[in-house]
C-alpha cells in the first residue's frame, strides 16, 4: 500500500524499545511464581485496569471497529456497552469477590475445590486450547495486515510474523505478569493516542469540519444503534447480525465467559491484592472500553464522511483499492493524512493491540499449566520461564497454520471460543 518514511520507522522502533525497557525493569524483585504470575498480589490497580482493557482490545478490534463505523453503523456499540452495564455488575458482585476471597492463582482452582482435580484440569485444558487458538489468530491477523499495508512479500510476511511473536515472547519471558501489565499500559496509551490523532485529523479533512461530519453521518444513519422490529417475536430480531437481541446475546455468550473465567482476566482480579482494588480494575477497564470503543467507531464514521462528501472519491471497496474492508483505517491514514509519522503511530498501535493480547495469553496459559498441572508455587521460576518461551514457539506455529482454516479471522475466533467456552 505504501512505504514507511523515516519518521514512521522511528516511531515504531521507539515504541518497541520502550516496551523492552519496561520488560527489563520488571525483572527486578521476581523471586517465585507468585511474583511471576500474579505480581506478588501487590500490583497498582490503576495500571491493572488499563492492562485489562488492553488485553481485551485486540488487533481485530483495532481494525474491525473502524471498519464497522465506515461500512455499517453504531449497532455494535450496543454490544460494547454490555461491558459496563451488564458484565461489570456481574463481575463486581459475583466473580471478583469469589476469586479474591479464595486467593487463587489459577481461576480453575475453584473448580478443583468444588468438583475435584479432574474438573480443574478439564477446565484449564480447554482454556489452553482456546487461548493458543486466539493468540495464533491475533498474530496471523496483525502480520497479514502489515503485509498489505507495507507491501511485504510472502517471505517478508513470514519473518514479520515470527519477529512479532518472538519479540512478544522474549519480554513476557523476562518480566512475567508485571512486564505484561506495564507494557499493556504503554500499549493502551499508544493505541488510544493513535486513534484520537486520526479522529482529529480525519474530521479536519472534511469540508465543514465537525458540523458537516455530524450532518452527513446523521443523513446516512451512521449513528444508529438500535435495530428492533416492533413485533418483538419477529424472526429478524433474532437472526439479524445487528439487532438489539443479537448484540445482547453476543455480549452475554462471547464477552461474559471471557471476562468471568478466562485466566488472563482472573489474574487481573487477584493481582492487586484486595476486593476494592479488584472491583476498581473492572470498573476502570469498562470505562476505557466504552470511551475508546466509541472513538474507534467515530474514526470509521469520519472516514465514511470524508469519502462520501460532495466531490469525494467514494468509500473504497474490498477487492479494489483495499483487499479487505478491515484495512480501511491504515489505507486512509496512508493515502489521505499528512506524512508526519502518523502511519508509524497507527502501526505501533496495531503492534500494541496484538502484543497486549498475546503477552497476556502466554503468561496466563503457563500460569494454569503451572498451578493446575504441575507443582504450582513450588515449581522453580526458571522452569516457568522456560515453559513461557516454549509456548511462544507454539503460538507462532499456530499463527502459521491459521490460514488453513480460511481468511475470516473473526469467524475463526468465534469457532474456537464457542468450542472451548
Amino acid at each position: 500500500m505504501t512505504e514507511l518514511g523515516l519518521i514512521d520507522w522511528g516511531v515504531c522502533l521507539a515504541y518497541l524499545g520502550v516496551v523492552f525497557g519496561l520488560a527489563l525493569w520488571s525483572v527486578k524483585g521476581q523471586e517465585n511464581n507468585e511474583d511471576y504470575f500474579v505480581g506478588g498480589r501487590k500490583m497498582n490497580w490503576l495500571a491493572v485496569g488499563v492492562s485489562m482493557f488492553a488485553t481485551s482490545f485486540s488487533s481485530v478490534s483495532f481494525l474491525g471497529l473502524p471498519q464497522r463505523g465506515a461500512y455499517q453503523d453504531f449497532s455494535f456499540y450496543l454490544t460494547i456497552l454490555c461491558i459496563p452495564f451488564v458484565i461489570t455488575p456481574i463481575l463486581w458482585w459475583v466473580f471478583v469477590p469469589l476469586f479474591v476471597r479464595l486467593r487463587v492463582s489459577s481461576g480453575y482452582e475453584y473448580l478443583g475445590r468444588r468438583f475435584g482435580r479432574p474438573a480443574q484440569r478439564i477446565g484449564s485444558g480447554l482454556y489452553c486450547v482456546y487461548a493458543i487458538g486466539w493468540m495464533g489468530t491475533m498474530l496471523y491477523a496483525v502480520a497479514l495486515t502489515l503485509q498489505t499495508v507495507m507491501g511485504l512479500s510472502d517471505t517478508q510476511y513470514f519473518w514479520m510474523l515470527i519477529g512479532i511473536g518472538a519479540y512478544t515472547t522474549v519480554y513476557t519471558v523476562l518480566g512475567g505478569l508485571k512486564a505484561v501489565i506495564w507494557t499493556d499500559v504503554l500499549q493502551a496509551g499508544v493505541l488510544g493516542g493513535a486513534i484520537v490523532a486520526v479522529l482529529v485529523l480525519a474530521v479536519g479533512r472534511i469540508d465543514g469540519g465537525w458540523s458537516a461530519f455530524r450532518a452527513l453521518a446523521h443523513e446516512h444513519n451512521k449513528f444508529q444503534m438500535f435495530h428492533l422490529d416492533a413485533n418483538l417475536l419477529a424472526a429478524k430480531n433474532f437472526t439479524g447480525s445487528n439487532t438489539v437481541f443479537t448484540a445482547l446475546a453476543y455480549g452475554l455468550f462471547m464477552y461474559l465467559p471471557g471476562y468471568a473465567v478466562a485466566q488472563n482476566m482472573v489474574q487481573r482480579y487477584v493481582c492487586a491484592g484486595s476486593l476494592a482494588a479488584g472491583r476498581g480494575v473492572v470498573l476502570l477497564s469498562a470505562v476505557i472500553n466504552s470511551v475508546l470503543g466509541l472513538a474507534f467507531l467515530l474514526v470509521g464514521t469520519a472516514v465514511f464522511v470524508f469519502y462520501s462528501q460532495a466531490g469525494g472519491p467514494g468509500l473504497p471497496t474490498a477487492g479494489a483499492e483495499i483487499a479487505r474492508q478491515d484495512q480501511i483505517l491504515p489505507y486512509f491514514v496512508a493515502t489521505q493524512l499528512p506524512k508526519i509519522g502518523l502511519l508509524g503511530l497507527i502501526l505501533a498501535g496495531l503492534f500494541a493491540a496484538a502484543m497486549s493480547t498475546i503477552d497476556s495469553g502466554i503468561n496466563a496459559v503457563i500460569s494454569v499449566i503451572v498451578y493446575d498441572w504441575l507443582s504450582g508455587r513450588q515449581l522453580p521460576l526458571r522452569i516457568s520461564r522456560t515453559l513461557t518461551g516454549l509456548l511462544g514457539i507454539v503460538v507462532i506455529a499456530a499463527a502459521l497454520i491459521v490460514p488453513r482454516f480460511g481468511d475470516n479471522v473473526l469467524q475463526i475466533i468465534n469457532v474456537i471460543a464457542g468450542t472451548a467456552l
